[in-house]
């Protein structure tokens, strides 16, 4: 398949064309760090809320119990200083005792307690309940420094979710004096993080200032201002005119354009998005249909030029990928069947499956239409009639679970999480309608992979699924996707391998 990219001098355009200039906020001259965001910021408290530009937030104005190391995913001391498994289902945490609020009281071992326990109790209507909820029983104070974790049954991803999910709060902050108030910490946070609010305008500007208690690494840069602005121009503008340090979700034309003018800087970086075509292969929508030949779901495989995709439609950084999860993920082994570009095998498979001259194919799509046209042109090109149905996310959804999609065009981000457990289970096992395999034995295999903490045994299991989805065919896996960040040449910006953005780790050159 041909790829075609417009060419433009848009950048040189856009120069040309700013007809005022931005209030001078010289970034680097007075230590602040200006911060575009498309989304509004309406609420702080990363315990309600879901939203990438939350999570980056809240890296910046919260401390969770670990951290989790980007480049090795191995956990790292935080709040806590270290955890000890009495049982399967017992974990000791010990705290550090210098941890301080913004406020400048002293973080205890029944502030630890209390947030998990709040984050559990059905009152609090919690967007972390979903996640802490389906392991933890109940958090027990047992020492002044220590909490002991009563789970559910046996969880392996406890101390995952312990270092992105659960950010700490001092003790009564959500029913104090018995009134439950769950917008407490939505505009006047205080977090244990490493910069703390001095002010807040909801869906307008956060301003953020480093807070020299905090127990780890201080921030180099003294003050970072976040502003909501929807309009993407309008973020270029300011870009160009030195009103903003850095922007992110940025279109990878804009990018490589504007990055190409001495006003800025195009960073292309990793995402644990990836994108995948799901097949029918359980024959939810025919029961005797093509997809449920192992051979046509092959052959689909070897039609698809996902190379191209990767490089051409979705730039940057992105990779073809061959597996159902993400290379970074942990237990996504890539030691699996792979089906390489070969149009031509592709049409024999067809032909011994019994369609020589192909079959009609409805596929859906959400998003990143001209990736979903590719893959229908791809499939076109072997004989296969594709009616490709591009519709709103909403719509998908419905008719995935009326079981009336043969095949869909997807993409998974796992929650920013580099684990194979993010993307498994939701796909595979028997109660989503994710699932289109049909495939009980894969999906136990699925959910023993989340039933033991020996992370080797996860690693077998997840090896022996993966293997089973590639053999069969179940998806045709495309390419892994491409953050690309727009940042003023002074700002050093670190690109981690997990993709989450990490502005407290950023300085001037």
């Amino acid at each position: 398949m041909t790829f075609f990219r417009k060419s433009a001098f848009f950048a040189a355009g856009l120069m040309a064309s700013i007809a005022f200039t931005a209030p001078a906020f010289a970034g680097k001259a007075d230590d602040t760090l200006n911060v575009a965001m498309a989304e509004e910021i309406l609420n702080l408290d990363y315990n309600y809320t879901t939203k990438r530009e939350y999570i980056i937030l809240a890296q910046l104005t919260d401390s969770t119990l670990f951290d989790l190391d980007p480049a090795t995913q191995a956990f790292k001391p935080a709040v806590a200083t270290g955890y000890d498994f009495i049982d399967d289902t017992t974990v000791d945490i010990t705290l550090r005792d210098d941890v301080r609020f913004h406020d400048g009281s002293t973080l205890t071992a029944e502030d630890v307690a209390y947030t998990y326990n709040w984050i559990i109790n059905p009152e609090s209507e919690s967007n972390a309940s979903g996640t802490i909820g389906r392991w933890l029983d109940n958090a027990e104070v047992t020492g002044p420094n220590t909490v002991r974790f009563h789970l559910k049954s046996v969880y392996p991803l406890v101390l995952r979710d312990m270092a992105q999910r659960i950010m700490l709060r001092k003790a009564g902050t959500y029913d104090e004096g018995g009134v439950i108030d769950r917008d407490a910490m939505a505009s006047d946070l205080i977090g244990t993080g490493p910069y703390k609010v001095v002010s807040f305008e909801p869906g307008q500007e956060l301003v953020l200032e480093r807070f020299d208690d905090y127990f780890g690494e201080k921030p180099a840069i003294e003050k970072i201002v976040v502003r909501s602005l929807p309009d993407m121009g309008t973020q270029q503008a300011e870009l160009m005119s030195g009103g903003v340090d850095w922007m992110f979700k940025v279109p990878l034309e804009l990018a490589e354009n504007l990055g190409s003018t001495p006003m800025a800087e195009h960073l292309s970086g990793p995402d644990l998005r990836i994108g995948f075509l799901v097949l029918d292969a359980g024959g939810l929508t025919d029961p005797d249909g093509p997809l449920t030949k192992p051979k046509v779901r092959q052959a689909i495989n070897h039609a698809l030029n996902k190379s191209d995709m990767a490089k051409y439609l979705i730039g940057g950084s992105a990779e073809a990928i061959h597996t159902a999860c993400h290379p970074a993920q942990f237990g996504c082994d890539q030691n699996v069947t792979d089906y390489p570009y070969d149009p031509e095998k592709a049409k024999e498979l067809l032909a011994e499956a019994g369609y020589p001259d192909g079959f009609p194919l409805e596929i859906w799509a959400y998003r990143d239409k001209p990736a979903a046209e590719a893959i229908a042109a791809d499939l076109e090109a072997i004989g296969i009639d594709v009616d490709l149905r591009y519709v709103k996310l909403a719509s998908l959804n419905q008719a995935r679970a009326d079981q009336n999609i043969p095949a869909y065009f997807g993409t998974w981000g796992s929650g920013g999480t580099a684990d194979t457990a993010a993307i498994a289970r939701i796909h595979f096992s028997m109660d989503t309608d994710r699932n289109l395999s049909g495939d009980e034995a894969l999906a136990e295999t699925v959910l023993a992979a989340e039933q033991t903490v020996d992370q080797e045994k996860r690693k077998e299991l997840y090896s022996e699924a993966l293997g089973k989805i590639a053999d069969e065919a179940y998806w045709a896996p495309l390419f892994t996707y491409s953050a690309n960040y727009l940042v003023s040449p002074d700002l050093e910006f670190p690109l981690d391998p997990d993709g989450l953005p990490r502005l407290q780790n950023s300085s001037w050159k």
